[in-house]
């Protein structure tokens, strides 16, 4: 086993620097020093720790220069999408500071025979976050925030690929005042991750991650009887309705597809328009696509940079050939380019069915997948047939019918009307089936890892 890990440009493939794992015993210490900073911490008043989060907003945004140019370096998304992400983990930082008080305040509730009843959050303990590479910083951040303003403490074991991120987001953490050893990025191995999740000073784990992590993480959580949140990824379905606005449609659903380099849990994968529209949405859609220019992430001008790693662009292209195989049709793309880095074109599969990746599995980069429906509900069963539900779209100028076929009948967590959406500071975020459960945002997230304490009061 190697005792250092390594990070790769994925627009050049060289690597940018190599950091050591951390011994058992240094992990330990680190794991042992966030607990006893759990237990001063968990002491201040929930506006002291607000004042806390509004400052690490404020040093997101002073840093963000330095920040913005690693992720890009690190993962290769386009440097404007990298300042976008910083600019959204400030904002959850600032709504979590002007709403966490008011989120987390003692409840009273009146009970039999005048009888008092209160009930309290009070925080767990340590939770541990395992957290992927396509967004370094949002990722920390909406698990991490909502868990500091209830009053614990906060692990990280980051993917190995933006570990530089990682630990310049927790110089960032302490820039903004956050007390030493309350938020401690972990450098380690999986089985030494394993042995953390067992570890009876953490009380709780969160992951994003591919179903087969979120299974496996979740069965040790709960041998170990420690609560999870999981957020496991989606092949999300746009739905195209024949009175959708087709310009608006095909500009947010392209923009759905290739954001963050088509790496996005949240975000259109599988295009479903109903026949009367169809023809029409795939000329201009497939236009749109050829049309990307995909190149180095710094340039202004880039659309598309590369993939995050070379493994991930290469089980990709299997996907796709595996869906051609099986019958779909790349109208765009498909090929796999040469030349340095980890690139993979934009590219469009038509005649998309169950049984190939392209209908069944997610595909995390810029692939999408064209799948004609008879009418709306044929429409909404196909998007429905699916193990995965996190989020999902409908186009339509009926916003009133399309609210209340997102309302009624899409099985994910999250529906957008007219747009392709993100995560929002004070909206839930999470999905059903195999996109994992529990919620971050909104005020839920602060509430997954405490203890909702009843308290009844009887006067003496």
């Amino acid at each position: 086993m190697t005792d250092q890990i390594s990070t790769i440009n994925p627009t050049t493939g060289e690597q940018i620097a190599t950091y050591d794992l951390m011994t058992d015993a240094e992990w330990q210490s680190a794991v042992d020093a966030c607990h006893e900073a759990f237990l001063s911490w968990k002491g201040r008043s929930l506006e002291d720790r607000a004042k806390v989060l509004k400052g690490i907003g404020q040093a997101l945004r002073d840093n963000q220069d330095e920040l913005a140019k690693l992720m890009t370096e690190e993962m290769g998304k386009v440097l404007s999408h990298s300042y976008q992400e910083i600019a959204l983990c400030a904002a959850i930082c600032d709504w979590t500071a002007e709403n966490g008080p008011k989120e987390l305040a003692d409840e009273e509730r009146p009970l039999m025979g005048g009888e008092k009843g209160i009930v309290t959050y009070s925080p767990i303990g340590v939770i541990y976050g395992i957290q992927p590479w396509n967004f370094p910083s949002y990722q920390v951040i909406r698990y991490s925030i909502a868990n500091l303003m209830a009053g614990n403490g906060v692990l990280l074991k980051h993917a190995e690929s933006v570990t530089g991120s990682g630990l310049l987001l927790e110089k960032i953490f302490r820039e903004g005042g956050l007390p030493e050893g309350l938020f401690t990025v972990l450098r380690i191995t999986h089985d030494q991750s394993d042995k953390i999740i067992a570890y009876d000073k953490v009380r709780g784990v969160t992951l994003t991650g591919s179903p087969g992590a979120g299974g496996i993480v979740a069965e040790q959580a709960g041998k170990a009887l420690k609560k999870s949140v999981l957020e496991l990824g989606s092949n999300d379905a746009y739905i195209v309705l024949e009175d959708a606005d087709l310009d608006q449609a095909v500009e947010q659903c392209v923009m759905g597809r290739v954001y963050n380099n088509g790496e996005t849990c949240v975000s259109a994968k599988r295009f479903i328009v109903v026949d009367a529209l169809y023809d029409a949405f795939r000329e201009r859609f497939v236009e749109k696509m050829k049309a990307l220019k995909s190149g180095d992430p710094t340039a202004e001008d880039t659309d598309l940079g590369p993939m995050a790693r070379e493994d991930l662009r290469d089980g990709l292209h299997q996907q796709v050939q595996d869906s051609v195989k099986n019958g779909a049709k790349a109208t765009v793309g498909g090929e796999m380019p040469g030349g340095p880095g980890f690139f993979y074109p934009a590219t469009v599969l038509e005649d998309v069915k169950p049984g190939q990746p392209a209908y069944d599995d997610e595909l995390f980069g810029p692939v999408a997948s064209l799948i004609r429906a008879k009418d709306a509900d044929d429409a909404m069963r196909i998007a429905n047939d699916s193990r995965f539900g996190l989020g999902g779209a409908i186009f339509s100028k009926d916003v009133e019918k399309a609210t209340r076929l997102a309302s009624e009948h899409f099985d994910t967590g999250m529906v957008f009307i007219n747009g392709f959406g993100l995560a929002v500071p004070n909206m839930p975020f999470g999905g059903v089936k195999d996109s994992g459960y529990g919620r971050e945002h909104g005020g839920f997230g602060m509430k997954e890892f405490v203890n909702a304490k009843a308290i009844q009061v009887k006067a003496a």
